[in-house]
């Protein structure tokens, strides 16, 4: 076991998967000779060279168009979003072809593309900077969406994703980069649709990703104190949802709370609570509670910023209000 980063464990993927397979490859702003923004690609141009490195111009659809299109001819490119908002500008490239290629050519094109990068909101970084764009892309048929929530299954996650054989958004959370935890040091995959079970419980399902795993933990450890089991599930997979790992805990709990950071309309938890409520509303003693952020631009504002989104606190007196 070598105890890592967060952002050193996705470089450690990135390389293992290029040096296994040379159709791997990885293109976007200031990935080479810088080694990215946030050095998930550090040292890894010196390794493979210009060919497989590639720094691109500051041109989101270009690049983008030009890594489906490396796809569809059998390579395997992994696309970088500096930050994850400005892959806005790329959104018809993602949607129209990435997503749709597979079915509108009758399945002759397959399109085995990773799209990751830093998201969420960060520490003023401003509103275009702190975009949640989880449901944006989860409207978009023919995308896998994975949100990692520590090094171990960033690193697991993201080299199952290079290999999957359809295109798959991968969302890291800008504040979870330098994260450190022991990982192992053989060679292991973590499976795309399946999510985690992080804590048994009997009292509640809290349904969670990314960065509020670790709000959700910091909760916990308040309400277990007070006398309260809840059962703890990182989703991993916001499309397709593990639902029959949802549906398993609230045979047990019967309550759910989904803690987000994406925003209350429209975000993941609706869309949560939406098939809940079509596949569990029988064994729910009570309606599905969401916490999630404002729906409001994220404030470039210190304080304004931190009463967005939610936080430990909100989520200890959600739960005993729920009892």
């Amino acid at each position: 076991m070598t105890k890592t980063f967060m952002f050193n464990a996705l470089r450690e993927a990135i390389d293992e998967e290029m040096s296994r397979d040379n159709r791997v490859f990885i293109l976007g702003e200031d990935v080479g000779h810088y080694g990215g923004s946030y050095k998930v690609t550090k040292d890894l141009h010196a390794k493979y060279g210009d060919l497989r490195v590639l720094d691109t111009p500051i041109a989101e659809n270009s690049f983008t168009g030009m890594a489906i299109g490396s796809a569809i001819t059998g390579l395997r490119p992994i696309v970088e979003g500096m930050n994850m908002s400005f892959l806005l500008l790329a959104f018809n490239q993602i949607s129209n072809n990435a997503g749709m290629l597979h079915y509108t050519s009758g399945g002759n094109f397959s399109i085995p593309m990773v799209i990751r990068g830093p998201g969420g909101v960060g520490r003023q970084l401003g509103a275009e900077h702190s975009q949640r764009l989880e449901a944006y892309f989860q409207a978009i048929p023919g995308l896998k969406i994975v949100a990692c929530s520590t090094p171990y299954n960033a690193k697991g996650l993201l080299k199952s994703a290079i290999r999957d054989n359809n295109p798959v958004v991968f969302f890291e959370h800008v504040l979870l980069y330098n994260l450190q935890e022991e990982l192992p040091d053989q060679e292991y995959l973590l499976p795309l649709d399946q999510a985690e079970v992080v804590r048994s419980g009997r009292d509640v399902t809290i349904l969670t990703y990314s960065r509020m795993r670790h709000h959700v933990l910091q909760a916990v450890d308040i309400l277990v104190n007070d006398g309260y089991d809840p059962e703890i599930i990182d989703l991993i997979s916001l499309k397709p949802l593990d639902i029959q790992t949802i549906s398993k805990s609230i045979a047990k709990t019967h309550k759910v709370i989904v803690v987000e950071e994406c925003m209350r309309t429209a975000g993941i938890g609706s869309e949560i609570v939406a098939q809940i409520n079509e596949q569990r509303f029988d064994e729910l003693d009570g309606p599905v509670v969401r916490l999630s952020s404002q729906d409001i631009p994220t404030p470039y504002n210190g304080m304004l910023e931190k009463a967005t989104i939610v936080h430990p606190h909100h989520i200890v007196q959600s739960i005993k209000r729920m009892f």
